[in-house]
């Protein structure tokens, strides 16, 4: 790939790198509003797929009434206490235990929860892991539909292969190439084209669809699906009907509340370029907030204090029709 620069990053007025990478807006009817790079061609769309995967499991009959455990079903949240919390009492209410979630055990990405953990010498568990609660919504199809639980991560899973169908149901693409996420689970390449066609079709369903269900409990809980001093939490609390959700690899998906959505990859898989090019997409939509400004760009630090910013690459959106 040779996709474009998004994002510059300048110290002391010295461009010192750079950030490459694709971007694709949808009109709510499916139109190329922009295409930047290389929008069709498949990546990893990592935690992205999180809710087209909370779809696929509430179609194989997951049933969970409250929309709070559905919110973190869908999060790559920061293992605070109310997050942890959310995860094990999925786990409860179905007669599991946290030694059934299939990921890796981890320490909280939240600063602060994870030094209250270790000043109270606990350790690292799964249930503070970022993908517990989508796990957990996994492990609670399988006990309820009374399939394997043990081999819930196994591809050829009924729980694994009713998530491939929504995705591919809901992205208008057959899945071509299966690997393994960072937690564990079965992971599918897309298109950024087919994940915001996805995202559109979450949040334009008529209520009470399932896939509606999915856009609405993230927007009503978006502290679960991400956390405290988290991007996605405060722009999806700063712009009303926003479902943001970000995944590892510099892969991150929006949707506004009439159906526009946008998805991107920055090529090198930095988090840094992804929210000044999430805040510059919004602008250029006609949103404005005090938390896009905050958030438009990075600052670059010199002896603790800012002496340059990460910023969008001037004229990037001037073809956003």
């Amino acid at each position: 790939m040779n996709n474009p620069v998004l994002v510059e990053v300048l110290r002391s007025g010295f461009v010192e790198s750079i950030h490459r990478g694709s971007v694709v807006v949808l009109g709510p009817d499916g139109t190329v509003r922009l295409a930047i790079g290389e929008v069709h061609e498949p990546v990893f769309t990592r935690s992205c797929n999180k809710p087209l995967q909370a779809l696929g499991l509430l179609r194989a009959g997951l049933d969970l009434p409250d929309d709070a455990d559905l919110a973190v079903g869908c999060a790559s949240h920061s293992g605070e206490a109310e997050h942890v919390e959310q995860v094990i009492g999925i786990l409860t209410k179905n007669g599991l235990a946290e030694s059934d979630l299939g990921c890796p055990p981890d320490w909280p990405m939240n600063e602060a929860s994870r030094n209250r953990v270790i000043a109270g010498g606990g350790g690292k568990r799964a249930a503070a892991m970022n993908c517990s609660g989508k796990h957990a919504a996994m492990v609670a199809t399988s006990a309820q539909q009374e399939w394997d639980v043990r081999g819930y991560l196994d591809p050829e899973h009924p729980a694994q292969t009713s998530i491939a169908d929504a995705v591919e149901d809901m992205t208008g693409e057959r899945i071509t190439t299966i690997g393994i996420d960072g937690c564990g689970a079965p992971l599918f390449a897309l298109t950024l084209t087919g994940l915001a066609t996805g995202y559109t079709r979450l949040v334009t369903a008529a209520q009470g669809t399932r896939r509606r269900r999915v856009a609405d409990a993230m927007r009503s809980h978006p502290h679960l699906v991400g956390g405290t001093d988290r991007d996605d939490t405060e722009l999806m609390q700063a712009i009303p009907g926003l479902l943001v959700k970000g995944g590892a690899e510099g892969v991150h998906a929006m949707v506004l509340a009439d159906g526009t959505a946008m998805a991107m990859k920055i090529d090198d898989g930095a988090p840094r370029p992804r929210t000044p090019i999430l805040v510059g997409v919004l602008r250029a939509l006609g949103y404005d907030a005090p938390e896009l400004e905050e958030k438009a760009e990075r600052d670059v630090l010199g002896g603790g204090v800012p002496v340059g910013a990460a910023r969008m690459t001037e004229g990037l959106l001037d073809n956003l029709v």
